[in-house]
């Protein structure tokens, strides 16, 4: 798995909060980075029941599209008093219009329904890289902690204000987006992925 710098590589991700990420933790490797929307790719379905089963579909379909090596992300929050819920329909729960405050208070209100006193959750990210001969490998990270309401915090995107990673007192979307890429579920992954890099 090579991809030498000044190499073109596919973000297969419509998510603008997530392509910033991603973008941001590929800038050292020197790559070209295209997102799937600039590219007019479609988004395909999510058939998967797994994180990497559904990173590995869009990174898949992304680069048989376009012949370029893809790179996918699909992640989200599992709440244990939830079942891990909303786990792979996390982006789902937030509507057709990615409304993640309803979300979160969707979180809020099911934890009141069954009286959860556990806020335990975490956040999980598999990472897809896919090469256009459909060779392709997962790299998966987490971060685990809890969850605290009402949300708090500016930065970051989707869950982050609810979720406070284990021996920290600010939610991810208080902290610095520097702090988040050291510590993060998908900061995680992509170490994983840069050690297969180089």
């Amino acid at each position: 798995m090579k991809l030498p710098r000044g190499s073109s590589l596919v973000l297969a991700s419509h998510n603008k909060g997530k392509l910033r990420e991603i973008a941001e933790l590929v800038a050292p490797f020197g790559l070209h980075v295209k997102g799937a929307d600039e590219l007019g790719l479609p988004e395909p379905e999510e058939t998967g029941i797994t994180f990497a089963e559904n990173a590995a579909l869009k990174a898949v379909a992304a680069a048989q599209a376009t012949g370029l090596p893809a790179l996918s992300d699909d992640s989200g929050l599992c709440v244990t008093a939830l079942n891990d819920a909303p786990g792979v329909y996390s982006a789902r729960w937030a509507g057709e219009t990615k409304d993640f405050a309803a979300a979160m208070r969707r979180i809020r209100d099911e934890l009141a329904a069954i009286r959860a006193d556990n806020y335990a959750a975490r956040f999980v990210c598999a990472l897809a890289f896919a090469e256009p001969n459909g060779r392709t490998e997962i790299f998966e990270g987490e971060v685990k902690g809890h969850l605290e309401f009402p949300p708090r915090g500016e930065r970051g995107f989707g869950y982050d204000p609810i979720f406070v990673a284990e021996g920290m007192k600010q939610t991810f979307g208080e902290i610095s987006p520097v702090l988040k890429h050291s510590i993060s579920h998908r900061a995680k992954a992509f170490a994983l992925l840069k050690e297969a890099l180089e």
